[in-house]
């Protein structure tokens, strides 16, 4: 049951259309998935799916799990809520590829792996989140998804401004919040609501939009959005932020987008149409509010710190080499190491800071004088190897693959490291021995 005190503040905030929205919340949550075109540019053919009315890759589905789907662990797509996907969609005018990109509250993943498709391995994108376990999980998804660009951090916002000052083309604040707009789906999200929260939340905000504002270039953009529908936690919020800090203004959104949600409320005067709000009963998703601002002038700084990387060991070195000659018929122009890694480097993202948990690529480690492979190798850069085997959705190989199993191949190439493909899309890697495939998919996210 939702709480008394939210519902009033509802009906007042709708006024006429608060029974629609009240009806839609007594509705089941929408499902959808987000193609990563990092991959692939379709959804897979057995998945029954709608597109959704903006752009962004996103489509309905009503299959009852996808999860275990093989192209979900290939990271052909991202399960995510529309209204999640139109956030990053909305800001799609002014995103384009070289671009320095932060995403400040980063984890689980669904918007910073949206960001690093717009970018297609270009510019650089800081993926960081405070929360050391929620971090791990982003990091499981980066790989998944196969993102070439991208630091990973598990910063505070004060320490990310002071690392990063005027340094991003793009800065996406994805804020902690209430989580009004998740009641549908996280029945915990209902029992934890207050006033009380939703102003200690609004407090938070402020916070980190206040570091977040240090680190937008001249002529940068900020993108703020919740996924709650509190006043206090969206307009106000802007509100003040845009009083603190005259050098940003509003700008529309995708014109998509603003199709398929309703103008941002006026506060204190100040027009905030421009600010959008995505409704449960005005489209298929969940609660959202997010907003566009672009900063005034020209300054574009540098990042505040020695770099974290450094250059390959004479050992480190040897090995890379021959794996990579033997695996990609080449030796890679950028590599560093990262701590005990080696990396492969793309982009710009050598701007990496001490304790960074990843950046770039992870290639693998150098044991006994051979580099053994990480499994973001594969996937990010499995079409770059020479040896690989493309596992057809029906073949009974494809389960086996994800349960960690090895098997026979017919017409294998010759030995060595190899990618495996799932329907083309890159998955993991083996090594084939005789013609036959020792899997190297990782125990923990096998199938089981």
């Amino acid at each position: 049951m939702l709480p008394k005190a939210f519902l009033a503040r509802m009906k007042e905030l709708l006024g006429g259309d608060y029974p629609a929205f009240l009806q839609s919340m007594e509705t089941g949550p929408v499902r959808a998935l987000r193609v990563n075109f990092l991959k692939t540019s379709s959804v897979p053919a057995d998945i029954e799916t709608k597109p959704l009315p903006f752009s962004g890759g996103g489509y309905i589905f009503s299959r009852d799990s996808v999860g275990h789907h093989p192209l979900h662990h290939a990271g052909a797509f991202y399960v995510q809520d529309p209204s999640a996907i139109s956030t990053v969609a909305a800001a799609s005018p002014v995103l384009r590829r070289g671009m320095r990109v932060l995403d400040l509250c980063a984890a689980p993943g669904g918007k910073s792996t949206q960001l690093a498709g717009m970018l297609q391995g270009t510019g650089v994108l800081v993926a960081n989140e405070i929360s050391g376990e929620r971090c791990r999980i982003l990091r499981q998804n980066m790989e998944r998804m196969g993102v070439k660009n991208a630091v990973i951090t598990s910063f505070d916002a004060q320490r990310i401004a002071a690392y990063y000052p005027d340094f991003f083309d793009f800065v996406l604040v994805d804020a902690p919040c209430s989580g009004e707009g998740m009641f549908r789906k996280y029945p915990e999200a209902v029992k934890e609501w207050s006033e009380e929260n939703v102003a200690m939340c609004a407090r938070r905000q402020k916070e980190i939009l206040e570091n977040a504002a240090k680190t937008v270039a001249g002529g940068g953009y900020l993108l703020y959005s919740t996924c709650t529908f509190s006043l206090e936690e969206n307009e106000q919020v802007i509100h003040w932020f845009l009083t603190e800090h005259p050098d940003f203004s509003l700008l529309p959104v995708a014109a998509d987008v603003a199709a398929v949600t309703a103008e941002g409320i006026s506060v204190g005067g100040r027009d905030l149409s421009a600010a959008r709000r995505f409704y449960p009963h005005l489209s298929s998703g969940e609660g959202q509010f997010f907003c566009l601002m672009q900063r005034s002038g020209g300054m574009r700084g540098k990042e505040q710190f020695p770099s974290a990387l450094r250059s390959l060991t004479g050992e480190e070195k040897k090995a890379a080499e021959a794996f990579f000659a033997d695996a990609f018929g080449d030796i890679p122009q950028e590599m560093a190491a990262l701590r005990d890694n080696v990396v492969l480097l793309s982009g710009e993202v050598s701007c990496c800071p001490g304790g960074a948990l990843s950046c770039g690529v992870p290639a693998g480690k150098v044991i006994k004088g051979r580099l053994v492979p990480h499994h973001h190798l594969f996937s990010a850069y499995g079409k770059d190897f020479q040896r690989s085997v493309d596992l057809p959705l029906e073949d009974p190989a494809c389960a086996a693959y994800l349960r960690g199993e090895g098997f026979l191949l017919t017409g294998a190439p010759d030995s060595g490291w190899c990618a495996v493909e799932i329907d083309t899309v890159p998955c993991g890697g083996g090594k084939i021995v005789n013609g036959y495939l020792k899997n190297h998919y990782p125990k923990g996210l096998r199938e089981r």
